[in-house]
């Protein structure tokens, strides 16, 4: 079974017990897609960039959000309202979307190369991106401020926050009463079309979400629509199984599908589709079922993994103004990965450093005077 050790400073508004182990598998997930993201500076398209398949890590949030929500909720709606669910929600999730925004503007000017021109933006159009990113309210491609297409110009990362509500709206009106027979004719329903997406359409990956456009709403929403509900039916359905390093093989696994290069190339697109679909439908479920098993044994692997779940929130959303800036950087001066392996390494180590001292310094202050000012104490 899962230790029952206190819950860490990421669910601190939640009185459960926590699968810790889930923690450390969030925060490694979250650093692959800091070094993917490191990588896009270099890369000419999906095809040749490295640590291929970073992407896939928004899936598994997806999934490990369903389940931890599931495990943390389903039993306690006799006497929670879905309003007060939502506010918990919102505490849990809003005020480093806000952060992410703030850091997004303030080093804004300092992005500039010749791929997106931000000496052009006017301070009256960054503060309205500033305020619609804080809001979380997306932009159509061609009116956001990087020319890029995100829908959050300022913090690109932002995208997947914008499914997560939707998903916990979904849950807290919809999914939370199916049947667990229904829920699993959704997920594998939403599985049969996230895997038409990945192998049959356009593109051979499942790389989208991030903007307005037709292609990424649809294929954003399936998965959303196939993870979140996956991870909700297999807390219902999860028992134990006995797995001796438990942490160690599931992350290992997690580093393992992100690096994974390019499939099949622009010739055959379907095949890296298949990967995509293999990974997002089958390892993933499983991969949280291993950690959900598993145990920490000693005190350096807990300790690990309670840091790890820690920053991993905070990480994901930090980190992504200093990717702008780096890749501004590279192709400014014409840099090689070995010429600015430095700077790579100093993005990865410093947004590690501001996303702790935003969750000790930030974060966990503003949500606990949130949590004492919008929850009843008695509710807490």
């Amino acid at each position: 079974m899962h230790t029952h050790n206190p819950a860490p400073a990421a669910a601190f508004a939640d009185t459960k017990p926590h699968y810790e182990l889930l923690d450390g598998l969030r925060g490694v997930a979250a650093l692959t897609v800091v070094c993917y993201h490191l990588f896009e500076a270099y890369a000419t398209s999906h095809l040749d960039q490295r640590i291929n398949h970073g992407y896939l890590a928004v899936d598994f949030f997806f999934l490990l959000s369903g389940f931890v929500i599931s495990y943390a909720y389903d039993d306690r709606w006799k006497r929670m309202s879905i309003r007060e669910f939502l506010t918990r929600r919102a505490i849990r999730l809003h005020p480093m979307v806000i952060m992410g925004a703030l850091i997004g503007a303030a080093i804004f000017y300092l992005q500039g190369c010749s791929v997106w021109d931000v000496s052009q933006v006017s301070i009256g159009a960054l503060l309205v991106a500033t305020l619609l990113n804080a809001l979380l309210i997306p932009v159509t491609p061609g009116v956001e401020i990087r020319g890029v297409g995100e829908m959050f110009p300022l913090n690109g990362p932002s995208w997947s926050l914008f499914f997560e509500y939707i998903g916990n709206v979904l849950y807290a009106l919809v999914l939370r009463k199916l049947p667990t027979a229904a829920l699993a004719v959704m997920v594998g329903l939403t599985g049969c079309g996230l895997a038409a997406f990945a192998v049959l359409g356009p593109l051979g990956d499942i790389c989208v979400g991030f903007s307005m456009t037709a292609d990424n709403l649809a294929g954003g929403s399936l998965r959303l629509l196939f993870a979140f509900p996956a991870g909700l039916l297999l807390s219902r359905v999860f028992r134990p199984v006995r797995i001796r390093g438990a942490f160690w093989l599931c992350s290992l696994a997690v580093v393992a599908i992100a690096a994974i290069p390019r499939l099949g190339g622009a010739e055959r697109l379907w095949l890296n589709g298949l990967y995509d679909t293999l990974c997002a439908v089958v390892l993933f479920p499983l991969i949280l079922w291993f950690g959900a098993s598993g145990r920490t044994t000693d005190r350096l692997s807990a300790a690990i993994c309670k840091f790890l779940g820690d920053i991993s929130y905070p990480l994901y959303i930090v980190h992504y103004p200093f990717i702008y800036w780096y890749y501004a950087w590279v192709k400014n001066e014409g840099l090689t990965f070995g010429e600015s392996l430095p700077g790579a390494a100093a993005l990865v180590a410093g947004s590690v450093a501001l996303a702790y001292l935003c969750l000790k310094l930030y974060d966990i202050p503003v949500r606990r005077y949130l949590t004492a000012r919008w929850l009843p104490a008695r509710k807490r």
